[in-house]
């Protein structure tokens, strides 16, 4: 049987080009999936400034949803401090350190921040902390004083030389240099521990939401007492801190204590893999079997002609699907490899725009190439066993006779089937209507692609009722190559619609995932422009949030109307659904009562002068799908794994804009890795002057910088989710129009008979030419006609949902743009095998063939 599907495939080899084509991108595109879905589960960080530590005990900074995925939490939760004391007296610790990060950056002699390296929220350190680096180089002494500090050795100042340092939100003050501190991540500033700890408001004497607490526990073993020491003393730790929720890591698994939001990044790769794998595996499915489609049916003679000499229907299909796994095999290895180095790509692109710490590495290792490899010769051999199944099937004599044409009658099972899921497709359409959400518009493109597949199936009734249509409407005298053409679509309505349907799943593809990208972020800005009541925002980036006192100066500058501090967090709402309990992580926003003067969220029941104490507002669109009505309770598990129930004070609108839920500032009070906060919404009277005074402030306070609140039209306030989204958009089109002019390319070299015997009754070249012209034009129409029929409706509704009128938002350049690809795809691919095959003497295109 092999035997026979080499000498097979040895003689269709144009045919199993697209097959191998469409194969190779479907394997690089799984593999990349793949790729990322294993480094979303398994990547680690390198240690960075914990290389010295052999055990680091820490919080859990994941939330466990029972039967699902942990969620990452992006806050830091903390330690107690009273924990130090007792790890450190364990056998085999030499050191234990009680490490803080709180906000801390130097300020040169004209006043600006000047990075002192890492992320500036968290670079203030006390000096014990430096032990926990691996191979640290000291230059100096240890800070001891209030007013000393150490830096890290690329910070720029000289032992023994004053610089200015804000440290967590306090005004700059003098402090000297008394180390540098030489080691990998060692940028930072440390002070004194007992300053450290007083500055962070960790100290235990204190008030603070946070005190007498630390962020993590390093401990360093005493390496001379025999191999095995770091584990015995591990396991002697997780004893210590059995049933506290606390957790020990030890080896590589130490770079996620690092910081909390690296666990938030590997979370969105499992995400994104997850949203990614549903389309690639669509689309991979559909074209690999349209290209299978095709091969399969260029060998009706051949296969027919083994059904007369005795072959059996079972032995058809398998040689069918032998054939077609070897070119699959061929094309895999070259499909596995590029998927590997196209998730290296994907990687630099998640990194350059912030979505991924550019330490993470991807993990890089069999299982996606297992995978796809599974799941590409399934769809291999099924495709390929359901496109010879009716040949197989008939009766001999039938199948000879039917190898040179096309059934009569298209299947009426795969016409209904196929007019069901279009019909479902349109019903699937509708939730954009119900939920005015990111998930709820995700349903736009799968609506669109499944309209297509089911296009697909009902293609060949659809076109030949249309050529039937066409040609009883053909006036007489009509041109010999226009009746043709149309005489060839209704005969050959399987072959026509099987490269119509992949055409027209790119149009709806390309439209539906790019205009709904676009659409929800028009809404999103809509709400945002439209309830954001400041012109300006104060920011201090470099400072790791604004200092204090900053909202009252803003306040007083002539021509401020009102100011509001805001913050963003991340929180796990749990609610039941169905009677089950479940739990989403969400976007939040921290606001207090003041807030009401310079936003507007739409408020429609309650307000939010009560945003006090522990109370939240929430959208309309949570308040209804989870029963989170005005004065309901909810619980949520805050940033930093804090569970709270909080009272739902006001119900809003805007939610699209502003997240589903916002906090009251008491609430979040103790729960944000900063505690400081990151941004101040100014609404002035409008004048120059207070432009000119808010300028005039931010020059005088170190690191403030002024901003207005409009978007920016040139889309560089899209969230990089767009981008990311874009780019898959191009990818996934490449791979299509690359498989469809294969595809296109091999239909037309099939018909090199049709076109020998053409020549041979007196049909000149030229009106064979002018023949598949017309043949491109009827696919490149039908395409785009299907395409923006399919398209239409999900995205009617998406725009009625989300914008209020049913018509999407996007760029005015797309649909001329798409419709032009078709057209020369048609155009090419039928065009260039068209000429090569009238260039081979009629004679000996019939005996080739």
């Amino acid at each position: 049987m092999l035997h026979l599907a080499l000498r097979m495939a040895a003689h269709r080899v144009t045919a199993l080009l697209a097959v191998a084509c469409a194969v190779l991108g479907g394997a690089a595109l799984i593999t990349t999936t793949g790729v990322l879905a294993e480094s979303g589960l398994r990547s680690q960080l390198p240690p960075g400034r914990l290389g010295g530590a052999d055990v680091v005990v820490a919080a859990d900074q994941e939330f466990h949803p029972s039967g699902d995925l942990p969620v990452a939490l992006p806050e830091r939760a903390t330690v107690p401090g009273r924990l130090v004391e007792r790890l450190a007296a364990l056998p085999g610790v030499t050191d234990a350190v009680g490490d803080i990060g709180f906000p801390a950056a130097l300020v040169d002699g004209r006043g600006p921040a000047v990075p002192a390296g890492g992320d500036p929220r968290t670079a203030g350190h006390g000096w014990s902390s430096t032990k926990l680096l691996a191979d640290a180089r000291v230059t100096g002494r240890a800070p001891s004083g209030a007013h000393e500090v150490a830096v890290g050795a690329g910070a720029g100042p000289a032992v023994g030389e004053t610089v200015e340092v804000v440290a967590n939100g306090r005004p700059a003050a003098s402090y000297r240099v008394t180390a540098l501190v030489d080691a990998p991540d060692a940028d930072g500033v440390y002070f004194a521990d007992a300053t450290a700890a007083g500055l962070a408001g960790r100290d235990a004497g204190g008030a603070g939401p946070r005190a007498g607490t630390v962020d993590l526990v390093g401990l360093r073993v005493d390496e001379g007492a025999g191999d095995g020491t770091g584990e015995r003393v591990a396991d002697a730790v997780r004893a210590e801190v059995a049933g506290t929720g606390l957790k020990v890591v030890t080896g590589a698994d130490r770079g996620d204590a690092v910081a909390p939001g690296v666990g938030s990044a590997r979370s969105l790769l499992i995400l994104l893999a997850g949203s990614l794998g549903g389309i690639v595996l669509l689309i991979t499915g559909f074209v690999v079997a349209g290209a299978l489609g095709v091969t399969i049916a260029g060998q009706r003679r051949d296969l027919a002609l083994m059904r007369a000499v005795g072959a059996t229907p079972r032995q058809i299909r398998r040689l069918a699907a032998a054939q077609s796994t070897v070119v699959a095999a061929v094309a895999l290895v070259p499909g596995v490899a590029a998927g590997y180095l196209l998730a290296g790509r994907f990687r630099e692109l998640l990194a350059d725009r912030g979505v991924l710490p550019a330490e993470l590495p991807l993990t890089v290792g069999p299982l996606p190439a297992l995978a796809t490899l599974l799941l590409v010769v399934a769809a291999v051999q099924l495709s390929a066993r359901c496109a010879a199944w009716r040949t197989s099937r008939m009766p001999a004599t039938e199948a000879v006779a039917e190898s040179r044409s096309e059934p009569r009658t298209p299947s009426r099972t795969r016409t209904g089937a196929g007019l069901l899921l279009m019909l479902g497709a349109c019903a699937l359409s509708a939730v954009p209507l119900l939920s005015r959400t990111a998930l709820g518009a995700s349903v736009t493109s799968i609506a669109g692609i499944l309209a297509a597949i089911g296009l697909a199936m009902a293609g060949p009734a659809l076109v030949r009722g249309a050529g039937e249509a066409a040609v009883r409407r053909l006036r007489p005298g009509v041109a010999a190559p226009t009746w043709l053409a149309l005489a060839n679509v209704r005969a050959y309505a399987l072959r026509l619609s099987g490269v119509v349907g992949p055409l027209a799943m790119g149009v709806v593809f390309v439209l539906t995932y790019t205009l709904t990208q676009t659409t929800v972020l028009a809404a999103t800005s809509d709400d945002t422009r439209t309830g954001t009541l400041a012109q300006y925002e104060l920011t201090a980036p470099a400072l790791g949030g604004l200092p204090d006192g900053t909202l009252t100066a803003v306040r007083e500058v002539p021509g401020v109307r009102a100011a509001a501090a805001a913050q963003s967090t991340t929180v796990v709402w749990e609610y039941e659904e169905l009677g089950e309990p479940a739990a989403e992580s969400a976007p939040a926003t921290i606001l207090g009562p003041d807030a009401r003067d310079v936003v507007d969220l739409g408020v429609t029941d309650g307000g939010l002068d009560r945003l006090t104490g522990a109370t939240v507002a929430v959208s309309a669109e949570a308040a209804r799908t989870r029963g989170a009505g005005l004065g309901e309770r909810i619980r949520l598990v805050l940033g930093d794994g804090a569970r709270v129930d909080a009272r739902v004070v006001a119900v809003y609108d805007r939610g699209l804009g502003f997240g589903p839920v916002v906090l009251s500032r008491e609430l979040a009070a103790g729960h944000t890795t900063t505690g400081l906060d990151q941004r101040a919404l100014v609404r002035t009277d409008g004048t120059s002057a207070a432009e000119a005074g808010l300028n005039a402030l931010a020059a005088d306070r170190t690191g403030l910088a002024v901003a207005g609140t409009a978007p920016d039209a040139a889309g560089a306030d899209a969230p990089p989710e767009v981008w990311i989204n874009l780019a898959l958009v191009v990818v996934l089109l490449g791979y299509l129009l690359l498989s469809i002019a294969n595809k296109l390319v091999a239909a037309t070299a099939q018909r090199r008979t049709e076109i020998a015997a053409l020549r041979l009754v007196g049909t000149t070249p030229r009106q064979i030419l002018a023949m598949m012209r017309r043949e491109a034009a009827v696919v490149a129409a039908a395409a785009l006609a299907a395409g923006l029929a399919l398209s239409a409706v999900p995205l009617a509704l998406l725009g009625q949902g989300f914008l209020g009128h049913p018509w999407p938002a996007g760029p005015a350049w797309l649909l001329p743009a798409v419709a032009a690809t078709v057209v020369a795809t048609a155009y090419l691919t039928v065009e260039l095998p068209t000429r090569h095959a009238l260039r081979t003497p009629p004679a000996d295109g019939l005996r080739a063939a």
